[in-house]
């Protein structure tokens, strides 16, 4: 396709000057421009300056011949230069569209992208609470910072998995000597050690035994669960909140499940070491592993219900009282505690069940 040119009369002048068109311009896009390009006036492929409003060109009141040459050759060496006022005039041929164009039209436009935006919003925050939910619920039921760390236990640290003291359930435990044997506080599970799993009401004939050991350690009393107030799982703290007002003890916030993780938030709570502290429980390889590992004097109590637990913690559960049973036949003993030499010290027969 040939180029085509546009020639200009200067004012004050009786020359014509030529520009060349460039090629890319002979064929717009725009359908509003070629409409614009069809209204005026082509004679010879000559169009004069005077019809194009938007197109501007230097004016001069004379030249000379050799400014003249000069102006053709300049031309002719740089035609890339002229082609900004056609740039222009294409770009206002945009402008000018846009401007047109139905009021309506462009406030339905502008209404979509923010509708667009809400809904896509939504749609995440869906999918973020449903993954939430799910993580959580399998979380709780599988645990695999205890599975990873009870394949360790089982290698080469068998007597991490074994407690200082087995009992039935809480109410065997003699708090009072306890404490005499210089023991600063208690730390408890939650699930199966002082509620029904999941539940956020204390097991009701475990009353009168918190109320001994409240009467004997005050308020170093606390709870340290998986499920109320780890944070990956009760973000808001609401389950503790719960727990705390019906049960009357304060449930520690952390970030590290159990085996896993250090004693430090359970000292800052306490202010002592946690070789002056209790650990209950009822998993051998959460609890007792946790408390045995961090220095505690370990409890191992028996599951209140096994019939609100899912069947894989079940088995689970099961697997691990066989493993732990079976090293404790094989002559398998638990580390030993300063202040408590001999376990039995602490159990007692429990008042009338």
């Amino acid at each position: 396709m040939q180029s085509a040119s546009v020639s200009a009369a200067l004012p004050g002048s009786s020359c014509h000057y030529c520009y060349r068109v460039p090629n890319r311009f002979l064929h717009f896009r725009n359908l509003h421009l070629k409409k614009t390009l069809n209204s005026l006036s082509l004679s010879r492929n000559q169009i004069h300056a005077k019809n194009f409003c938007s197109l501007t060109l230097p004016t001069a009141n004379s030249f000379s011949k050799e400014q003249e040459e000069n102006l053709r050759k300049d031309n002719k060496l740089h035609p890339d230069q002229n082609h900004t006022f056609l740039d222009q005039f294409y770009s206002s041929a945009d402008t000018n569209k846009l401007r047109n164009q139905d009021p309506e039209s462009q406030n339905q436009e502008q209404d979509e992208e923010p509708r667009y935006n809400k809904d896509k919003y939504w749609t995440v925050l869906c999918t973020n609470m449903w993954w939430s939910q799910l993580k959580a619920a399998l979380g709780q039921r599988i645990n695999v910072e205890g599975i990873v760390s009870s394949t360790v236990v089982f290698a080469k640290d068998r007597h991490l998995a074994l407690p200082h003291v087995t009992v039935p359930d809480i109410r065997y435990i003699d708090w009072a000597e306890l404490q005499r044997r210089g023991f600063k506080g208690v730390v408890f599970d939650k699930d199966n050690t002082l509620t029904a799993p999941y539940s956020l009401t204390l097991w009701g004939p475990l009353s009168s035994s918190i109320e001994q050991c409240k009467s004997v350690f005050g308020h170093d009393i606390a709870v340290f669960s998986n499920s109320a107030g780890l944070y990956e799982y009760d973000n808001d703290a609401s389950k503790a909140r719960k727990l705390e007002g019906k049960i009357g003890i304060k449930v520690i916030r952390h970030r590290v499940k159990k085996p896993a993780g250090t004693a430090e938030e359970i000292e800052k709570h306490f202010g002592c070491q946690s070789s002056q502290l209790i650990m209950v429980g009822d998993r051998p390889f959460t609890d007792i592993v946790y408390g045995n590992r961090n220095g505690f004097l370990t409890i191992l109590t028996e599951p209140l219900s096994l019939a609100e637990e899912p069947f894989i913690v079940r088995q689970v559960r099961k697997l691990e009282v066989t493993i732990v049973n079976c090293w404790f036949r094989r002559g398998l003993k638990p580390i030993s505690h300063n202040l408590l030499p001999d376990a039995m010290q602490c159990v007692k027969d429990p008042p009338s069940l």
